[in-house]
């Protein structure tokens, strides 16, 4: 599905299927239009924000980190908002947080929400550049202006997450070119943030480049240094109880969490599938980073890898999907805006909060609400099939 073409490119070629270049005058309707609709899509947004009074929940618990870390309080000890949220990243991401804690509430959620939509901005550009798509400012900006809706970029954006952030360090880092200096330091980071992206780290080994892969180690093993001499206690209660208490994050089994484990739980009916969920999330594991090893691209590959890390990982809220972005924009170079489209459409229909869902309804849902209950994973899985099928095709020519 992601590419039609068997010929190997690098990231800055263009693919079969392009866009085509054009220049616009700053007066033109090709060149007013798409930034008009950026902009009514921002108003859009806000009001909504405004409407609903939303809490932006996950910049309070970010926040809190920050002021744990200046008054030297307990980071894992602590709850905030209504729905009594711990914090649960690595002591190195408090330290990251500490300049929240001198914001006032009101410039920390207008912060959020423009420091967001410029990190959509960045990841559609890099996106682009994954792709191999040209890009010029009018058509970022109207995908700016779309992309913002898109369920999981719409949440993050909606929540205060940090999820945009993460996913433009790991980007840019893979996206950069051969040997550039430096490259694997953001990764490395990303993942001293938030962990799940170590993932990419065992892609770079599989596909042989160790260097980069040493430096991603590199830079995550000195996130974790900082964070110990800093944060000494915080850093042993992370490493040794912390990490490991799932149900600190939340419910596996409620429709937000859009991992292998949430579909499995609710399919079953059970909220702790143990070896039922484990067993499969090995298999994915081990089949999609074969995968990403035997991808004809690097773009293919890295889609490959962050699909499988949000498909193993226990919990994988619906907001963590933000790279549907990059999937939209690689599916659009290689076969044209028909897939493309139809991705989005899953990534912005928001089935997932349609089906009962107050309570432990999640786990009483008929066997009909269950693919609405657990559209990303079943699209996760679907593409994975997809390129195995393709893969021993190709095995079986040669």
């Amino acid at each position: 599905m992601f590419h039609r073409n068997v010929t190997d490119r690098s990231p800055n070629e263009v693919p079969p299927y392009s866009v085509p270049r054009f220049s616009a005058s700053p007066r033109s309707p090709a060149f007013l239009f798409p930034v008009l609709l950026l902009a009514t899509s921002l108003a859009a947004f806000v009001a909504l924000c405004l409407l609903r009074r939303t809490p932006m929940a996950d910049a309070l618990v970010y926040r809190a980190e920050g002021a744990a870390v200046v008054h030297g309080t307990d980071l894992y000890g602590f709850t905030v908002t209504e729905w009594h949220l711990p914090a649960t990243y690595p002591p190195f991401a408090a330290l990251v947080f500490v300049p929240l804690a001198w914001l006032p509430l009101s410039v920390l959620k207008a912060a959020c929400v423009a420091g967001n939509v410029a990190l959509l901005a960045v990841l559609v550009r890099l996106s682009c550049r994954l792709a191999g798509l040209p890009t010029r400012l009018p058509a970022l900006c109207a995908a700016t202006a779309l992309a913002l809706w898109l369920e999981p970029v719409f949440q993050t954006v909606l929540f205060g997450q940090i999820n945009l952030a993460v996913a433009c360090l790991i980007l840019w880092d893979l996206t950069r070119p051969p040997g550039a200096p430096g490259k694997g330091i953001a990764l490395g980071i990303a993942a001293g943030v938030k962990l799940t992206p170590a993932v990419f780290v065992a892609y770079l080994l599989l596909k042989g480049r160790r260097r980069e892969a040493a430096t991603a180690s590199a830079a995550f093993a000195g996130t974790v240094l900082l964070g110990a001499l800093v944060l000494p206690a915080a850093s042993v209660d992370f490493w040794t109880r912390r990490l490991y208490e799932t149900g600190r994050v939340g419910k596996v089994w409620i429709v937000d969490n859009q991992s292998l484990q949430g579909l499995i739980a609710r399919a079953l009916g059970d909220p702790a599938p143990g070896p039922l969920w484990a067993v499969p999330a090995l298999a994915v594991a081990a089949a999609g980073l074969w995968l990403a090893r035997r991808a004809r691209t690097d773009r293919e590959g890295v889609l490959v890898t962050a699909l499988t890390a949000l498909l193993i990982s226990p919990i994988s809220w619906s907001h963590h999907w933000v790279w549907c972005v990059p999937l939209i924009a690689v599916l659009y170079a290689g076969h044209g805006p028909r897939p493309a489209a139809a991705t989005a459409l899953v990534f912005a229909a928001r089935t997932l909060w349609l089906v009962p869902h107050q309570g432990d309804l999640d786990l009483a849902l008929p066997w009909w609400q269950q693919p609405f209950a657990s559209p990303y994973p079943l699209l996760g899985l679907a593409l994975l099939v997809q390129l195995s099928v393709r893969s021993s095709s190709a095995s079986t020519i040669r």
